[in-house]
């Protein structure tokens, strides 16, 4: 062991691999930054550059550009409250929100260094147990997934702020449009009027685009030409980790949570860390003292998630090396890498070329410790946007909408989904309606409907069925129960008030 792990140190300690690294990761801090373009994209534009490199530092630049850009969604969120990256939309009223409120130095550096922590935390499972939660992994039959699906889309309840009964239209919305396309089971058009490219359904970054980014830009606008100026954000000068170790010392055990649940999601083939985030922060808001806090600029969210997204990139590589199953579309595309190089990924490799695997978690360590300083000169560098006024930044937002919308179809059809739900987005939050929920339907609503019709299909329609394997059972009663409880919850505030009066006269006749 001794001498496999020298190797591997020795080839990853060479220049070129560290310079690699260094220069992917500083082109996904980019790519994440930039609304719409996400870490899967970070990924896939580097594969063309890797077919004139060797094994590790190709997967050198993978790995640091995959992680440099999920961190890297967070800024554009607490500056413009548009988020980088879908796994940034969870959280991002709150970073947006501590911005406004001169904590920008608080949001952003706790961004970092919790992701930092999860990040390690991540790697530490990958190595320690790779080969015991891929296993797991792949107990998940349709039955597991679906009742994961619908634990997801709970989320939408407990992360509403204010008003359960709005965030659950929301999520009605999104999983309305998560029908558009190809039926999963029979494969016939649906709510395409015609459309070609509705085939395809609703593309979920265009849309994120819009919901979020172009309605953000819409009242920008408006304010402009209202001669209302937008409220000025406090630069927030000074240490940017000044504070962020007190918000550690209170939340080790969030941090730790968010962390676990992160890589259990990640492990999970086709979750990710988009599903991580947004999980791991309805769970904080549900076992908070504080949950009335979350949405209005509470740290304690963004600790969980921040740990929970930045640990499911390490989770993620598990089902990916162990047994060559992809655990996200980024691992997907690391897959085709690993073909590409002779490393075909599964138990052999283990065993075959077990330097080269060790020499892939020396490079997450590497990486993810890489984070800190080239996240904290990301953070200076777009800090710079708080002096840019507003007539000209807003177009220059504009711009990149139309670059991210355009660039995950190919088409101008991306586009037009961009403005359409920029329109809806920027309607619904005038009235009080969350666009979170809308985001969480669409990224959950396929997989909640496929492995639905799926069971069905293998049960003969028997419901019976989704209980019958233990780990199914679990998570339908954690489901059930989670459901039962927000109920009776909306329940005892209808009753509530017309009940107080009573109580008042009659405590006023005795």
């Amino acid at each position: 062991m001794t001498d496999i792990l020298l190797q591997a140190l020795m080839l990853v300690a060479e220049p070129r691999v560290l310079i690699t690294a260094l220069l992917a990761g500083a082109f996904g801090m980019f790519v994440g930054a930039m609304p719409g373009l996400t870490a899967t994209m970070a990924t896939a534009l580097l594969v063309p550059m890797t077919f004139f490199m060797e094994p590790i530092p190709a997967l050198a630049a993978i790995v640091s550009a995959s992680g440099m850009a999920i961190f890297a969604g967070d800024i554009p969120g607490a500056l413009l409250r548009i988020p980088g990256t879908p796994a940034s939309a969870a959280y991002v009223e709150d970073s947006h929100r501590l911005a406004m409120k001169g904590k920008l130095n608080l949001a952003l550096g706790t961004n970092l260094l919790v992701s930092c922590i999860g990040g390690l935390f991540g790697v530490a499972v990958l190595i320690a147990a790779a080969p015991m939660l891929a296993e797991f992994a792949l107990r998940f039959t349709s039955y597991e997934y679906f009742w994961l699906a619908a634990l997801g889309l709970s989320c939408a309840i407990f992360i509403a702020s204010a008003d359960p009964l709005k965030a659950g239209v929301a999520l009605l919305i999104g999983l309305a449009m998560a029908t558009v396309g190809l039926d999963p089971t029979t494969g016939v058009p649906r709510f395409t009027m015609g459309q070609v490219d509705l085939m395809a359904g609703v593309e979920f970054i265009p849309a994120m685009i819009g919901l979020f980014a172009l309605a953000e830009v819409m009242r920008g606008v408006i304010r402009l030409n209202h001669g209302s100026p937008p409220p000025a954000m406090p630069r927030g000068d000074g240490a940017l980790f000044k504070g962020v170790g007190g918000v550690i010392r209170r939340h080790p055990g969030n941090i730790a949570r968010g962390s676990l649940l992160g890589a259990l999601i990640g492990a999970l083939p086709g979750a990710g860390a988009d599903i991580a985030a947004w999980m791991s922060y309805a769970v904080s808001k549900r076992f908070s003292k504080t949950p009335e806090a979350y949405g209005t600029g509470h740290v304690e969210g963004l600790v969980d998630a921040s740990a929970a997204n930045n640990s499911a990139v390490g989770g993620a590589w598990i089902p990916a090396l162990v047994f060559g199953i992809p655990g996200d579309s980024v691992t997907a595309i690391v897959i085709g890498v690993l073909y590409m190089k002779g490393m075909n990924p599964g138990p052999t490799v283990f065993i075959q070329n077990p330097q080269l695997i060790y020499a892939v978690f020396m490079i997450f360590i590497l990486t993810t410790l890489m984070m800190v300083p080239l996240g904290w000169v990301a953070v200076k560098a777009a800090r710079q946007v708080l002096r840019v006024p507003p007539r000209v930044l807003l177009p220059v937002v504009l711009s990149f909408c139309i670059v991210g919308a355009f660039a995950m179809t190919n088409s101008v059809f991306g586009i037009v989904v961009m403005l359409a739900l920029g329109v809806l987005g920027w309607l619904l939050e005038e009235n009080g309606f969350p666009v979170a929920p809308i985001i969480l339907g669409l990224v959950l609503g396929g997989m909640f409907e496929r492995m639905f019709m799926t069971s069905m299909i293998k049960s003969g329609g028997d419901l019976g069925a989704f209980f019958d394997r233990p780990i199914a059972a679990t998570l339908g009663v954690a489901v059930l129960l989670i459901w039962g409880l927000a109920i009776l919850g909306a329940v005892r505030r209808m009753l509530a008030p017309a009940g107080c009066p009573l109580q008042k006269a009659g405590h006023s006749k005795n």
